[in-house]
């Protein structure tokens, strides 16, 4: 499902038909080298077109056929011209963009190269290759930062003496080199001398040329319709121009390259990595980014750290759950529900007004027991336990992401971020500066850049006014809105649909089911209820799910953010509250809602007046909280991996069957890479999506089940190298992305955090029986309120169930199913109200006021001190180590004294230089008049 939702989201970026009508652009310059437009530019007449070259037989190869230049990028597009579907017109227009938007990439100094299929002679395979002025040039755009000199600071490794136990951890450095450190600084070719250039091919890795290409490619226009710019790859992608657009994988996964010169860090990766054998090893993080861009590397990076931290946090909830497994005999109000003396003598009301039986206590026998694992004093201990945990996982991620921050050169990402393409081509209103007061500054918004001899001018413009900013965030903020209240109107109308649909079933199926027929014996009221109302709220859910998408990037689109980051940080609050609401909807039913506002039999409460409000299970609200909790998080688990591990793969599988070739042709890099899947720009959101809907399963009602903290471990130890195995395997190379941290996921997660804490504390309050049990033990079981003479939990059932006289039904026609029950007047409920007979008769008696005083007075005490132990760590622990802290000041000093004394020297040499000028001239001078 999320590879079928990740191609519709793809395909929502045509927001108009391109085969509309326009004005082709052809951009030409008297220098190569140059920024895009979004002015207008002269038409030229003729097209400049690549050449066309045949496969030179090197299936390994990744340059040019002449060996010399590298394929920084590949464009895919099917010849207009053998096209089936004969529309002569269509083909033309389409035509006449591809050629108009290959001659203005050639233009901006790209070189170009187009090579036959050698499996479908329909598709044309175009090779972008970027020389060295171009990287130079928008690598200074781009601020780029690039190696200086080798650092020469001493690391120390965070393991000390335990250095031989970690070895076995870590990858083989004789496979996997570790990278050499570098000083960094933004690249400037005025200063091209100061850096560390030993190869001018290897000065820019493949995933640096890759960026670098994409930046170019997502802004050369290729048409203007009604001063509308048109422009991008994305768009000519979108609107089928182009079949796709990637950057190169640099060998086959399971093979090395018989290239010596490739380093086949594909092979590497997935031999160190991906393979199952490795799912003991650390990650190769250092690899991951260089291959793959720091966007996946912090990704990878933080799903390791939280899998590392959730090993603790398992091990502790294990913990927990084998004390209440162990205790579960010693269990005493459990040992009285099950007793036929005590449990099997208590008559129970029934639970809705028509034909719903009188039971007996004891049936609830094998859930109380069940309910005695996790309804206990570990459970307690574990729910503090998680809110101290949970503080130190993202106080420590926050210092390792500032190392991250170090060694990647991300820290000063946010100012050398450039906005989005899209941003750029709306920014139509001048601005004054408030710093420059209307001055001409160098400002990286919009930029419109223009060779003007040896300076480049720029103007600072915006693409709305203030006064329209206000307009589109309170129309978006309105539509996210509406959808969460339409998620919350579904589940209401499910609970309804339980409530109504059971008494229908009650009338309608079998009352006396025949034994033989295995439909009529499992098919009982409540199954049926069950089933239908699960298979609804699933349609529903997933009806919302894809069209919510599809509306979060539509409104997100309308807000048009600056920058990617922007981007991405907008669709994900917009996507994280609508996924909230509907993954959690159901648990916070469960957990504060279900069983909690019934009445009592004599006077039940009713939803709109007519549906009776639905009650716990008989093993308690508790139990039925951990049954879903294991449900959701299991079966979305296994669903998941199952998923993300077959269907790309049996994509793949029928992609090849479907090529025309034989198997005998020899196929090129950029040929087997286009048969792979494409990942998509939303591909890497959706596995934060699922890994922090995870993570709020384990930490909001985690007092529920001390499991979870397992369950989520196993499935991120899997889920790592699973989503591995796909990039390396079967998923085309993604183009490489710069990311300072995991963005507003950071927010979210601190948010889920604080909520955790509430929840945890409302669920052992309000979802379980431990304050009644312990208010009785403490208070009830002694004078005056009890009849024992030291603290006991004997007699807790008895003491705890309210008595209701079946004559006060308000529907007197209420008869007794079963036969040899008896003919008894009284019945049993749960709920602490005064007996019939009582001066103020099924009215809250005292121990209620005691327990929920009890209840009020453990939500702040446990609140209390979990926010302030939080607080605590969260002051104690800086978010970046001191360590760091030198680096980043010593890197800093150092470059900027580097920089400095190399400016000193040049401008020493420039001025010894003018000084014998100018004693030259003045001995010729001095030198007649002596003579």
């Amino acid at each position: 499902m999320q590879m079928m939702t990740r191609n519709v989201l793809l395909n929502m970026e045509q927001e108009e038909d391109d085969d509309e009508d326009g004005d082709i652009v052809l951009e030409n310059f008297d220098q190569t080298i140059v920024c895009p437009t979004f002015g207008s530019l002269e038409n030229q007449q003729d097209f400049r077109t690549p050449e066309f070259e045949e496969f030179n037989g090197k299936p390994d190869s990744l340059f040019f056929t002449d060996g010399q230049r590298r394929i920084d990028f590949v464009l895919v597009y099917e010849d207009e011209t053998k096209k089936e579907n004969n529309k002569k017109g269509t083909n033309e227009k389409q035509m006449r963009k591809r050629q108009a938007y290959e001659s203005n990439l050639i233009c901006h100094g790209l070189q170009l190269e187009a090579t036959r299929s050698v499996s479908d002679d329909k598709l044309v395979f175009v090779k972008v290759h970027a020389p060295w002025e171009v990287l130079c040039t928008y690598a200074e755009i781009m601020h780029i930062k690039l190696p200086l000199k080798p650092n020469d600071l001493k690391t120390r490794s965070a393991f000390g003496t335990l250095n031989w136990f970690t070895k076995v951890l870590r990858v083989n450095e004789s496979v996997i080199k570790p990278e050499q450190e570098f000083f960094t600084a933004p690249f400037e070719k005025s200063r091209m001398n100061d850096f560390y250039i030993l190869d001018r091919d290897s000065f820019f890795n493949p995933a640096t040329r890759s960026r670098i290409v994409y930046f170019i490619l997502s802004r050369v226009k290729y048409q203007v319709m009604n001063n509308v710019s048109k422009f991008g790859i994305n768009r000519l992608v979108s609107s089928g121009i182009y079949k796709a657009a990637f950057p190169l994988h640099d060998c086959k996964f399971n093979y090395e390259s018989e290239d010596p010169n490739c380093p086949s860090e594909r092979y590497l990766l997935y031999r160190e990595w991906a393979h199952p054998r490795s799912i003991y090893k650390k990650q190769p993080l250092d690899l991951i980014r260089k291959y793959y861009g720091e966007k996946i590397g912090i990704y990878f990076a933080w799903l390791g750290y939280y899998t590392q931290m959730l090993l603790l946090a398992a091990v502790v909830g294990v913990a927990c759950f084998l004390y209440g497994y162990i205790n579960q005999d010693n269990c005493t109000w459990s040992k009285e529900v099950c007793d036929p003396d005590i449990g099997g003598q208590i008559l129970m009301c029934p639970q809705c007004d028509k034909l719903c039986p009188f039971w007996r206590l004891n049936i609830t026998c094998e859930s109380s027991k069940k309910l005695c694992i996790f309804d206990s004093f570990g459970t307690l201990i574990f729910a503090v336990f998680m809110g101290v945990w949970v503080t130190l996982f993202l106080e420590f991620w926050k210092r390792r992401q500032a190392e991250l921050e170090y060694e990647w050169d991300t820290v000063e990402l946010q100012q050398e971020e450039q906005p989005r393409p899209e941003y750029e081509a709306q920014c139509n209103h001048v601005v004054i500066n408030e710093i420059t007061q209307g001055t001409p500054i160098l400002n990286s918004d919009c930029y419109l850049l223009e060779r003007t001899g040896q300076s480049l001018q720029e103007e600072e413009r915006i693409p709305f006014t203030t006064c329209g900013k206000c307009i589109r965030i309170t129309l978006c903020a309105s539509a996210v809105l509406f959808w969460i209240l339409l998620i919350i109107a579904s589940v209401i109308g499910i609970i309804v649909y339980r409530l109504s649909v059971f008494i229908v079933f009650s009338t309608t199926l079998p009352k006396n089911p025949n034994g033989t027929d295995p439909i009529q014996k499992y098919l009982t009221p409540q199954m049926a209820t069950s089933i239908t109302a699960s298979i609804i709220s699933f349609i529903i859910i997933m009806i919302l799910n894809t069209i919510y998408e599809k509306v979060a990037i539509m409104i997100t689109n309308f807000e048009l953010p600056r920058t990617q980051t922007d981007y991405e940080n907008s669709l994900t609050m917009k996507m994280f509250l609508f996924q909230f609401v509907n993954y959690y909807s159901s648990c916070f039913y469960i957990a504060f809602f279900k069983g909690k506002f019934v009445g009592y039999p004599g006077d039940p409460v009713y939803w709109l007046g007519k549906y009776r409000n639905e009650e716990c299970d008989p093993g308690g609200c508790l139990l039925e909280l951990t049954t879903q909790l294991t449900i959701i998080m299991g079966g979305k688990a296994i669903w998941n991996n199952i998923q993300e591990v077959l269907l790309p793969w049996v994509m793949n599988l029928i992609g090849r069957y479907q090529r025309v070739s034989g198997s005998e042709n020899i196929t090129p890099r950029w040929e087997q890479d286009y048969h792979l899947q494409p990942m998509g720009k939303l591909g890497l959101f959706y596995e934060y999506l699922e890994m922090i809907i995870q993570f709020g399963f384990v930490t909001l009602f985690v007092a529920s089940f001390p499991l979870a903290p397992l369950l989520a471990l196993v499935n991120n130890i899997l889920e790592i190298r699973v989503d591995a195995w796909k990039l390396t395997t079967q998923f085309r190379r993604m183009v490489p992305e710069k990311a300072r941290d995991i963005g507003a996921w950071q927010p979210i997660m601190q948010g889920i955090a604080i909520l955790a804490v509430v929840t945890n504390a409302m669920i052992i309050a309000f979802t379980s029986d431990m304050i009644p049990r312990l208010v009785y033990y403490w208070s009830f079981s002694i004078p005056p309120y009890g009849d024992h003479t030291y603290y006991t939990m004997d007699g807790y059932i008895n003491n705890t169930l309210s008595v209701f006289n079946i004559t006060d039904f308000k529907n007197t026609d209420k008869e007794n199913p079963y036969i040899g029950l008896g003919n008894y007047t009284l019945c049993r409920y749960r709920d602490f109200r005064n007996p019939p007979g009582h001066p103020q008769e099924y009215k809250h008696n005292i121990y209620y006021w005691h327990v929920i005083a009890a209840k009020l007075a453990f939500i702040i005490v446990m609140e209390h001190i979990i926010y302030s132990v939080k607080f605590f760590i969260s002051y104690a622990i800086p978010d970046v180590s001191k360590i760091t802290k030198s680096k980043i000041k010593r890197e800093k000093y150092l470059t900027q004294k580097l920089l400095h004394e190399s400016h000193l020297k040049d401008l020493t040499k420039n001025m010894g230089l003018i000084a014998e000028r100018m004693g030259g001239a003045v001995d010729n001078s001095v030198r007649p008049k002596l003579e």
